[in-house]
């Protein structure tokens, strides 16, 4: 009897921790806290010289605007050079970076004829970059996605803390648009730019963001490592391996990108599960930071671990509140009290059913739509855990539908 509600408080308190204390933790500890000093001015002879690189699929929509939006950019046109690898795109990606290739000499395109996934790609790219050089340490690797578009201060802005060498990651603020009213973009828009705030406030107590967004990040060219084959999460195990090595990971909210979000929640669900397969590969690679019990290890714990562990928190809590309902008696105020928490657990639970059926019908209810994209994206971390253990053949997928604006 006394395991149950043990078990059922235990699950309860690790949902509302990493959900809601440890973020208003971070706040906390933020108070008065002073961001790195140690910058470089815009007309700083010794800016570093930048690198950046993506893998681009199928990408004949943004790919062009991509290219425009970092051209267009302030950082000194002799500092910077893009290197794209088109992982065997079938539509026009190739023929649109061509064109661009033939008219800046900073762009450096490799069209790959078999596809392979952004991992291997990645790891390519890095290659031919540290080719043309040995002097990685006075080098910025920038690492982004063909959808994210650049405004003009963001390669500086991420740029400009290399000069403190403590920092050897800088991620982008994102900013999502194409948001709409009537499918899962507002709920995945307020999402990302909840985690903006976390892993700003991470990096600004103690220079442990956990995770860059993939969507853009810098990082010291001495800090990259290659990655492991078949890697789905490859901007969460270079920032572990930033980290690992003893080199700070930070977030810029003045490196702003622009990314078009997903609209879709069948689209968010498949993204999501590929995700969190990705993070049972980097659990795989970095269980050990956990117990290392500093800051790395905290917030690792608290905003990473918890989480992926969360559809096993909600199924004990759901669980063990049906175990008690069975064994308290009827009538008393500790049964009307588990029953009305088992009643609301179980319609949370099928939620995203409740909301499907009603956005059938045209009706769209953002509250419902949270609890539903709450759920529907824990029961797609189950599914990924299974990708997982069953085995990643590839890093490659098609990139996710997207409300192009």
């Amino acid at each position: 009897m006394i395991l149950l509600p043990i078990i059922f408080l235990l699950s309860v308190a690790a949902l509302l921790y990493s959900y809601g204390l440890y973020p208003f933790l971070l706040k906390w500890v933020a108070v008065g806290k002073k961001e790195n000093d140690q910058v470089y001015a815009p007309d700083d002879a010794h800016l570093p010289e930048v690198c950046i690189i993506f893998s681009a699929y199928n990408e004949e929509k943004v790919i062009a605007e991509k290219l425009q939006s970092i051209f267009r950019t302030n950082y000194p046109a002799n500092k910077l050079s893009v290197w794209i690898g088109s992982d065997h795109s079938a539509d026009q990606t190739n023929s649109i970076i061509n064109d661009y290739a033939s008219r800046n000499e900073g762009l450096h395109f490799f069209p790959f004829t078999e596809r392979q996934g952004k991992s291997k790609v990645l790891n390519k790219l890095v290659a031919l970059v540290q080719t043309q050089s040995d002097t990685l340490r006075e080098r910025v690797y920038i690492f982004t996605d063909a959808n994210v578009m650049f405004t003009p201060d963001t390669i500086f802005q991420l740029v400009k803390h290399f000069k403190n060498k403590e920092v050897g990651q800088v991620a982008a603020h994102i900013k999502n648009r194409g948001v709409r009213e009537d499918g899962i973009s507002f709920q995945e828009s307020s999402y990302i730019q909840r985690e903006n705030q976390i892993k700003y406030l991470e990096g600004l107590n103690w220079g442990t963001m956990m995770g860059a967004f993939g969507a853009c990040y810098a990082m010291r060219a001495d800090c990259w490592a290659p990655l492991p084959a078949n890697t789905l999460m490859e901007d969460f195990y270079l920032s572990m391996n930033v980290l690992k090595t003893g080199f700070k990971a930070i977030k810029e909210m003045d490196a702003i990108c622009l990314e078009d979000v997903s609209n879709d929640m069948e689209e968010e669900f498949k993204r999501k599960t590929r995700i969190q397969a990705g993070n049972f590969q980097n659990l795989k690679s970095y269980w050990h930071l956990l117990f290392q019990f500093n800051a790395t290890s905290f917030c690792f714990f608290s905003h990473k671990f918890l989480r992926w562990m969360g559809p096993l928190f909600i199924l004990c809590a759901w669980a063990s509140n049906l175990g008690l309902l069975l064994l308290i008696n009827e009538g008393g105020n500790w049964s009307r009290l588990f029953l009305a928490i088992f009643i609301a657990q179980s319609l949370l639970l099928i939620s995203p059913l409740i909301e499907k059926f009603f956005r059938n019908f045209g009706m769209h209810f953002k509250l419902l739509r949270f609890a539903a994209y709450f759920y529907l994206m824990n029961l797609a971390l189950v599914k990924g855990a299974v990708m997982y253990f069953r085995g990643v053949k590839t890093s490659a997928w098609n990139p996710t539908k997207r409300n192009l604006t």
